[in-house]
């Protein structure tokens, strides 16, 4: 019998082995691969590359040029001219190894590639500041092996062929230091208006933190993280020995004095649009694509609104009295947003009333937004109220005081209008009627869930009543209250606002195409209904300041003590809204309101808007029809129903009501003190009164209206008659009017 074989047992030190040097060689092979390809497409090294870049270019909603992003602001200067403190902040915070490495240094590599596992920050990178310069003369910004493998290739060859000072005198006149500046001599002008060998060892640190992330760093933009940058800085130069314990710590106390008045040379057209346009590309492409990869950008800019917007939110006729804060900007501010209903392009966009490099703030788009005020009781109120609840234009709401646990709404005038219809009450922007629809009618949580269609949240912990007001915690920008109304302009549609509608690369090639698509967050119904009531609000409610002669519909908004005002409008062509406001909060006069100052800047812009525009008025769609009823109770008219107190309006199919109004009721009242009748009182009249279950107070405007809750209380008994003749049957001569003795 044959023996049997003996198995060998597996070892698994071996299979390690094995697997390890498989995937050694795939790795090596794969490597070698990505090399070769790498070294292929690998672009040539030229005098050209080193000292060229091309600007993106903005072109407008006409394909015309407008604006060049990158356009260089650079002075080259040499490199005996630039002070030490000044090349070795940059070598400290950049490259300290450069004079000893030799365009690659393995060591950076080797410590960047321990940090990232280790999950610390380093102050420095794995770049030197050859392979900076090759990135920025030669390669696209974008993060792969690929261009890592050329960028070092390129750097060994690039030091072949130049000195280590050449290598620096050009990385220090080409590199971007922000705020337009190219190179260390326009930035010094740029931030400190000096020349190079004027700039001392503070602004030489805090030029030299700007490359990493000029926008983040700028001290005009973000000061504090400015001061933090400089201070990385002279740390490292401390630590590698370029200045002394007593220069780190006297530097560390200075601040950072910039240019007063911002740089010169900032100023471009339509500066607030394009920065916002210029944010986008940076945060899609990073900065060194935007402002010298030679993008081509086509917007939805219209310049001749542009224009016109600008020019009203400079005007200081178009503000309440005015002055400089401590930081000198102007207050208060202002801003703008046009847009394209029917596409959400946007149009103009102004941010302020003023652009300098200090006062960039874009606050038509940049958080934190402000509160809206009134101006967004169409969005939070009304809207879901007709989109969700089934009401409408004729929907009654009885304006009379009302608390909400410790909150209580209050109408500007302190006054009440008692029983109105929906329309009235926001064509005279009635607050108590806002909070009970929002409130009673739609449900607080249906309400903050509707308004999220429109891209706004609002935190139920952080919000109640108040809300219905436009008392928002975390407030709205121009831009989403505008992106918001345009969806009532565009029968229920919303788009996200759009300024960049395509982004090539210098050979054509498109990078970028925004065609957002709509999405519908309300009914068709319900977007002409809200338009049809803010029409009303601009023929003869508080936004009349704001008619252009021409259908249009609108909002005013006023906050409590007049922090913030608002004119919300639109046409079926455009949507605008108007801001005014504080940039610290702070109360206006009493002549600053919705319906003034920012009504008047939205129609000088719109009137200018549509110069050439055929007249056109808001398209009604199916399902809607008119009817007429009581406006007391919104029902239908009941045989008791005045001709005074009925309303023809529009409704949704389905929503007309079907009952007959009873709350006109006959009553009997004593004609002398108008209450409930007694069976004493000599004079009666019959009046067509309201019935409701509950009563108001007598400070509400149509108590008189309504059935008294009291009874006469001066006919209460008969009146007693003096017997004449010795008659006692009663017909003798009226007793004064009290009781008679033994009675």
């Amino acid at each position: 019998m044959n023996a049997k074989r003996k198995k060998r047992k597996l070892n698994p030190i071996r299979l390690l082995i094995f697997v390890l040097l498989v995937f050694t060689l795939m790795g090596s092979g794969t490597a070698l691969a990505l090399i070769t390809v790498s070294i292929k497409d690998m672009p040539a090294l030229t005098d050209e590359g080193l000292l060229a870049s091309t600007s993106t270019q903005i072109f407008d909603q006409e394909n015309q040029p407008v604006a060049k992003l990158g356009i260089e602001n650079r002075e080259p200067v040499s490199l005996n001219k630039i002070p030490d403190n000044v090349k070795n902040a940059f070598l400290a915070i950049e490259d300290v190894r450069f004079y000893r490495h030799h365009g690659i240094d393995f060591r950076s590599i080797v410590r960047a590639a321990w940090s990232d596992i280790r999950g610390r920050n380093l102050d420095q990178g794995a770049s030197t500041i050859t392979q900076q310069l090759i990135k920025i003369s030669f390669l696209h910004p974008e993060k792969t092996f690929k261009r890592k493998i050329q960028e070092m290739f390129l750097a060994l060859q690039l030091e072949r062929r130049y000195s280590k000072d050449e290598i620096l005198e050009m990385y220090l006149n080409k590199i971007y230091l922000g705020e337009g500046a190219y190179g260390i001599q326009a930035a010094a002008r740029t931030y400190f208006n000096k020349d190079v060998e004027e700039l001392d060892l503070n602004e030489a640190a805090t030029l030299a933190g700007l490359p990493q992330a000029p926008s983040a760093y700028s001290p005009y933009q973000n000061y504090d993280a400015a001061l933090a940058r400089r201070n990385l800085v002279l740390n490292n130069m401390y630590r590698y020995g370029f200045i002394s314990q007593e220069q780190l710590n006297q530097t560390k106390q200075q601040e950072i004095k910039l240019e007063e008045g911002g740089p010169t040379g900032r100023q471009y057209p339509y500066p607030y649009y394009v920065d916002y346009i210029t944010e986008q590309l940076v945060r899609e492409f990073g900065e060194d694509q935007v402002f010298k990869g030679g993008l081509r950008v086509y917007t939805s800019l219209d310049t001749k609104i542009q224009v016109a917007a600008e020019t009203a939110m400079s005007n200081s006729a178009n503000y309440p009295a005015s002055k400089k804060d401590d930081q000198g900007v102007i207050q208060p501010q202002g801003a703008m947003v046009i847009l394209d209903p029917a596409s959400g392009q946007i149009k103009a966009l102004v941010g302020g009333r003023e652009h300098t490099h200090k006062r960039s703030f874009n606050r038509a788009s940049m958080a934190p937004g402000r509160q809206p005020g009134s101006a967004f009781k169409p969005v939070i109120s009304y809207a879901p109220a007709i989109e969700l609840r089934g009401m409408g234009p004729a929907s009654i709401i009885d304006d009379a005081p009302i608390k909400y646990g410790n909150w209580e709404a209050k109408n500007y005038d302190h006054s009440h209008r008692g029983l109105i219809t929906m329309r009235a009450a926001l064509t005279h922007s009635n607050n108590v009627a806002a909070a009970k629809v929002m409130v009673d009618g739609v449900g607080q949580a249906d309400a903050f869930q509707f308004v999220r269609r429109f891209g706004i949240e609002l935190d139920p912990a952080k919000h109640g009543p108040a809300a219905s007001l436009g008392g928002l915690h975390t407030g709205v920008t121009p831009l989403q209250l505008a992106a918001a109304y345009a969806s009532f302009a565009n029968q229920g549609l919303y788009y996200t606002p759009t300024a960049i509608l395509r982004v090539e690369a210098p050979d054509g090639t498109l990078l970028l195409e925004n065609n957002p698509k709509p999405a519908p967050v309300l009914k068709p119904t319900t977007a002409y209904l809200i338009t049809d009531m803010l029409k009303s609000v601009v023929t003869s409610g508080t936004g009349t300041a704001a008619a252009i002669g021409r259908p249009a519909a609108g909002k005013t908004g006023t906050t409590d003590k007049r922090a913030d005002i608002w004119f919300a409008g639109y046409t079926p062509d455009y949507v605008g809204v108007v801001w005014i406001g504080h940039d610290i909060l702070t109360p206006m006069p009493v002549d600053a309101f919705g319906g003034g100052y920012p009504a008047r800047i939205w129609r000088q812009v719109m009137t200018v808007a549509h110069e050439g525009k055929l007249v056109r008025d808001f398209k009604q769609p199916s399902g809607l029809i008119t009817a007429t009823v009581d406006s007391k109770s919104g029902l239908l008219p009941g045989p008791n129903t005045p001709p005074e107190h009925q309303v023809t309006d529009l409704f949704a199919v389905g929503t007309v009501p079907t009952e007959t109004d009873d709350t006109h009721v006959l009553v009997e009242v004593c004609a002398v003190t108008g209450k409930l009748i007694t069976d004493y009182c000599p004079d009666k009249l019959t009046k067509v009164m309201i019935k409701l279950p509950y009563n108001v107070p007598p400070t509400v405007r149509d108590y008189e209206l309504r059935v008294p809750t009291e009874t006469c209380d001066i006919h209460q008994e008969p009146l007693w008659y003096r017997p004449v003749n010795g008659n006692s049957n009663g017909n003798g001569e009226p007793w004064l009017p009290e009781r008679l003795p033994g009675w």
